[in-house]
């Protein structure tokens, strides 16, 4: 048996699962980065995914609670994306990556792990970032702290928010 060993995942495993949907948040709770939350928009916000394929990761979601597009009013729409433009150029100053996965997963047969709550991911990409270890040993290695990432972020996205 083969053993790769990063304690640091442990953080990941023990972590205590919210009841309830992780999207459907207070407009002010007063723990954002506890809870990996970088802005709130007028119907959205930006959060950084906990459990991510890359360092990154983030995921855009509407305040609103619905799983299907078509709640969602046209100024819902447009702010969801223009949000996305924000994450995403925040991303490429920041983290530099040479490509991006953007993707919404609309109910569990698409791979929505959420799908009561629609929401968009935003993964940074760079050549090489799949090796052997994800191939072969199905492990996923991540090479930079969840809250480092969010502290390199958070300037980015607040500023280019304004």
């Amino acid at each position: 048996m083969k053993r790769v060993w990063a304690p640091w995942r442990m953080e990941y495993i023990a972590d205590s699962k919210a009841k309830g949907c992780i999207f459907c948040i207070p407009p002010e709770s007063g723990n954002d980065r506890e809870k990996l939350i970088f802005f709130r928009s007028r119907f959205s916000f930006v959060m950084l995914n906990r459990y991510p394929y890359t360092n990154g990761h983030l995921m855009i979601a509407p305040f609103r609670h619905t799983a299907d597009l078509n709640d969602l009013a046209d100024d819902e729409m447009l702010d969801l994306f223009s949000v996305l433009r924000i994450c995403r150029n925040a991303l490429q100053e920041t983290a530099g990556p040479q490509g991006f996965n953007i993707g919404i997963n609309l109910g569990k047969a698409a791979g929505a792990g959420v799908d009561e709550h629609m929401h968009i991911h935003i993964v940074p990409r760079w050549n090489g970032d799949t090796n052997f270890m994800t191939v072969i040993g199905d492990i996923r290695v991540m090479p930079e702290n969840l809250m480092r990432t969010y502290d390199a972020l958070l300037p980015s996205l607040q500023a280019a928010k304004r």
